[in-house]
């Protein structure tokens, strides 16, 4: 990606270095873990790091709330995510104009205070729709180079953008629909609706890198192909054959690598929101 020289975002909090460095007894080894099994998988990232704690919550509301640092990351790492971060919201705030609202990008190490509530690492990326904010461990990027095969900045960026996806999909309001009809739905259809959720990001993130190919001349040859590489690698169920030695369709909670790969795509191809309606009934 040509993303050095580029601008980066205001919209950054650096906390690396300033939360805990274990949640009850998560250490990191449990974060290795969970982060493998856990994130792409569909058991609730965050229901196991409870049961791993042996507790049913993870806030500390006694807890004293964590400064808000200031200022841009200084290392290359965290101008990659800043410039990344940038260019989303320069994507959508053109794609849906005045009602798009900038989120926040958290960086942190370890474990983090959101107001969803107190994270370890082991969820991996996440955002956390009360606040506006996607939270992210730089470490994630070199577990996905590593332990799943995914490596590349456009890889990386794919993961950002994909939580970015989430934002915009609170801003439009399908966020709280699906919530909704999570409450009335059976485990089984919840995961379901889970599925067309994080699809929908996928397609989304796809639709930022259309936008940072054609407009802003980021993206390089072989880019794309690293980012259809990543989210085959994080299919549900090439991680449940990995981590289970068996896949569980029922169980699902990001799709499979095709369907991940198919909705990325899309979003590239088309650069346009409107061909992301993985909650169309004929569509997978």
């Amino acid at each position: 990606m040509r993303w050095e020289g580029q601008r980066e975002s205001g919209n950054v909090e650096d906390r690396r270095g300033m939360g805990p460095a274990r949640i009850g007894g998560v250490g990191l080894g449990g974060i290795v873990l969970v982060l493998v099994v856990s994130y792409f998988t569909g058991i609730n990232p965050l229901t196991l790091i409870n049961m791993l704690n042996g507790v049913q919550e993870i806030t500390d509301s006694s807890a004293p709330s964590e400064p808000v640092p200031t200022g841009s990351p200084n290392d290359q790492l965290g101008k990659f995510a800043s410039v990344v971060l940038a260019d989303t919201e320069t994507t959508w705030r053109q794609l849906l104009g005045p009602r798009y609202e900038d989120p926040q990008l958290v960086l942190f190490t370890g474990a983090v205070r959101s107001a969803c509530g107190t994270t370890s690492s082991a969820v991996g990326p996440f955002y956390c729709p009360v606040d506006h904010k996607v939270y992210l461990d730089l470490s994630f990027f070199k577990e996905m180079a590593q332990r799943l095969g995914a490596p590349g900045e456009f890889a990386q960026a794919y993961v950002i953008a994909h939580e970015v996806g989430h934002h915009v999909q609170n801003m439009m309001g399908i966020a709280g629909k699906v919530t909704r009809l999570q409450h009335q739905a059976s485990e089984r259809e919840g995961n379901a609706l889970s599925v067309r959720m994080e699809l929908q990001a996928d397609c989304f993130a796809g639709v930022w890198g259309h936008h940072a190919k054609r407009e802003r001349n980021l993206i390089e040859p072989g880019d794309f192909e690293e980012g259809l590489k990543a989210a085959a690698a994080i299919g549900d169920d090439r991680l449940q054959k990995m981590g289970q030695g068996y896949v569980q369709p029922e169980s699902w909670t990001h799709g499979s690598s095709e369907q991940r790969m198919t909705w990325l795509r899309k979003g590239l191809e088309t650069g346009d929101p409107k061909a992301c309606d993985t909650f169309a009934s004929n569509q997978r």
